[in-house]
């Protein structure tokens, strides 16, 4: 299909696909309404390149997300909406670079170490 602009987002262990096509300002998220999907302060999120550029009523966005948690997620998401955005529009390169949506956020959880209860939480220390 021509006019369909695809990029991949990704956020903590969150991995988004995103598909952006001309339309009303429909969001789809793993073929559920965004509102069914996520919640409000994730929504505010993931539409947050939409509204800096002023096409949330431009582009149809459908999405399939896998992994991570909500706010992970929805990272993802906006992250894969701002490299579609991107390629329909080179243009708004420089807005959303400003705004920080462009950068893949790399932080990720750190693993746990052995003998140790969790990443950097030691267990408790007995002198005696």
């Amino acid at each position: 299909m021509e006019n369909t602009y695809y990029a991949t987002g990704k956020r903590k262990n969150g991995v988004a696909r995103t598909w952006l096509t001309p339309g009303n300002g429909k969001i789809v998220v793993n073929n559920k309404p965004v509102e069914e999907y996520f919640s409000a302060s994730a929504r505010l999120i993931l539409t947050e390149p939409l509204n800096l550029v002023g096409a949330s009523d431009t582009y149809d966005v459908t999405v399939t997300v896998r992994g991570g948690g909500i706010i992970g997620q929805a990272g993802a998401v906006r992250h894969g909406i701002t490299k579609a955005l991107i390629q329909a529009d080179p243009e708004l390169r420089t807005v959303l670079k400003k705004a920080g949506f462009i950068t893949r956020d790399s932080r990720v959880k750190e693993r746990k170490k052995y003998g140790q209860k969790a990443a950097r939480a030691r267990f408790q220390f007995s002198k005696r």
